[in-house]
């Protein structure tokens, strides 16, 4: 008998499962493939790995605007694949001797859900038969092919975000159906690596809930670099390497070695017995409540199967508000100050509300923005770069209500405005806060400082 059972080793399952062994839970974590999901397998890691290579490569062309001239510049795609499966391995190899540091049991095997009885939450596996007093579901997302003719089966041309990290060799060129934060940074790494890339988009602007205003920003930076944008397309059929495409009345044609197909993401909620549980769903995900609570009780779910936030930061926090109080600690899930990242090149990040979100909503506020170009750090390591912050905070008490930045390094010091704003803090208490000199973090401060002059 398991105190916790946990179906989906993603970062919502193996962070829940490591903090409830920690705490002394007895766990068992079921994932049919390796431990770590999605985000470290087929996602976040991976990507982000070939993005630094990208980057690198950038810089090394970049060098001379620095007083650095590099004769011979050149790129080996193998090398940079094999080094991202390392990186992979090696994380995924943590992930396996955190669960046995606090003696959570990992079962690599498929897992079936019986149904409920007094007994427990039933499950099954070929290996072992599994009573638990309550169950976590963290089955995450898959890729979403939309009911488009010609996209009815995946081929060697027609790739998702998991086909598309197993190439042999850059392909010359790369339609991108979707210009959403999986879209843009594939885009972005291989315009880097020369291959010519077109992006069709169906929205007004490629990364739909960022900041339009940043977002158009960034598109336009990477239109200077040669990728092409369709915006405002609607994908009509996909014929070989064709795609084909409406874009202002009129019909539109273009042509690749290779087509990536990255429109969304769905919850899995299909092949492991959901259905045994009678578990309501809202909006294709597993509807759950502020403690991730389903309508069955001792039923949980975290991560991408609700539906709501498809991020692993996000899972990885519902999973501890999970362990949390059914270890009686009282705790719920916020959203108001979940960070969103890009790692293009510059990087894009926000957290809060956007001022789109806040005309939509009628929620009154006041802005300021700067360009990055006021950090001092910022223009010494970005020669001809540019970029911008911008704040929203409330006109009364002047709390923080959104953050949103462009340049690099945004990922990296997003994480101070999560604070604020979960922190509740106001234009007043930031102004006291010391920043180090220099940084381009130097830049949220002095953005805060533009509203009182």
């Amino acid at each position: 008998m398991y105190d916790l059972a946990i179906i989906g080793g993603g970062p919502g399952g193996y962070v829940a499962a490591e903090r409830a062994g920690a705490k002394g839970l007895k766990v068992v974590l079921i994932e049919k493939k390796a431990l770590g999901g999605v985000c470290l397998n087929e996602g976040c890691i991976p990507t982000k790995t070939l993005l630094y290579s990208a980057k690198l490569y950038d810089n090394a062309f970049g060098g001379v605007k620095y007083g650095i001239e590099a004769k011979e510049v050149g790129f080996d795609f193998s090398k940079m694949m094999s080094r991202k499966q390392k990186v992979v391995n090696k994380l995924v190899g943590g992930v396996g001797a955190k669960m046995k540091m606090f003696k959570v049991k990992t079962i690599h095997d498929k897992a079936i859900i019986k149904g409920r009885t007094q007994q427990g939450i039933e499950i099954t596996t070929s290996q072992e038969d599994i009573i638990a007093s309550n169950l976590l579901i963290c089955t995450g997302s898959e890729a979403f092919i939309p009911p488009i003719p010609g996209l009815d089966n995946l081929s060697d041309v027609i790739l998702t975000n998991r086909e598309i990290l197993q190439l042999k060799q850059r392909p010359a060129s790369l339609v991108i159906i979707g210009g959403g934060v999986i879209g843009m940074e594939f885009a972005s790494f291989f315009n880097s690596l020369g291959a010519k890339v077109t992006v069709v988009e169906m929205m007004d602007e490629i990364l739909g809930g960022m900041d339009v205003e940043l977002s158009g920003m960034l598109r336009q930076m990477y239109a200077k670099k040669g990728i092409e944008f369709n915006l405002q397309s609607k994908v009509t059929k996909v014929d070989g390497n064709h795609v084909t495409f409406q874009k202002d009345g009129t019909v539109h044609t273009v042509s690749a070695e290779k087509i990536l197909v990255s429109v969304g993401r769905k919850p899995v909620i299909e092949g492991y017995g959901l259905e045994n549980l009678n578990i309501e769903l809202h909006k294709g995900g597993i509807k759950v409540d502020e403690k991730m609570r389903t309508n069955i009780p001792n039923v949980y779910a975290a991560g991408d199967v609700t539906g709501f936030s498809l991020l692993a930061h996000t899972a990885s926090r519902e999973g501890e508000v999970v362990v949390n109080n059914l270890c009686g600690r009282k705790d719920q899930m916020r959203y108001h100050a979940i960070p969103a990242v890009v790692y293009t090149n510059p990087e894009i990040a926000g957290v809060g509300i956007s001022e789109e979100v806040a005309k939509a909503k009628g929620i009154a506020y006041k802005i300021a923005k700067l360009p990055m170009a006021y950090s001092g750090r910022f223009l010494a390591e970005n020669e001809g770069g540019s970029g911008m912050c911008k704040v929203l905070v409330g006109p009364k008490y002047g709390e923080v209500l959104g953050v949103h930045m462009l340049g690099n390094p945004s990922s990296e010091m997003i994480y101070g405005a999560c604070m604020a704003i979960e922190a509740e803090l106001t234009l007043k208490e930031l102004e006291e806060v010391v920043f180090p000199h220099p940084t381009v973090s130097e830049i949220f401060k002095e953005t805060v400082f533009d509203f009182g002059h």
